[in-house]
């Protein structure tokens, strides 16, 4: 399968966030982000544009009872 799109991290704030997750949460955002790089037409379940915003969309993964939200230009 060919990337449609490349994510590139911000400074340390991801790898971070990522390594004081449980293996469990780490598996789910690993997914999410395979197919946002994956699929062309990634469904608003995991990236949705914020209003009033110009290219800025809201990453979202959601573990169990827990939504992570990370930010994508």
């Amino acid at each position: 399968m060919n990337k449609v799109r490349e994510i590139i991290f911000y400074k340390h704030y991801f790898e971070t966030f990522f390594n004081a997750q449980t293996g469990i949460v780490k598996n789910k955002i690993d997914q999410v982000l395979f197919l946002i790089t994956h699929v062309l037409q990634v469904p608003e379940k995991f990236l949705k544009h914020i209003e009033g915003t110009k290219g800025l969309n809201e990453i979202r993964i959601e573990s169990g009872n827990n939504i992570f939200c990370c930010f994508d230009k």
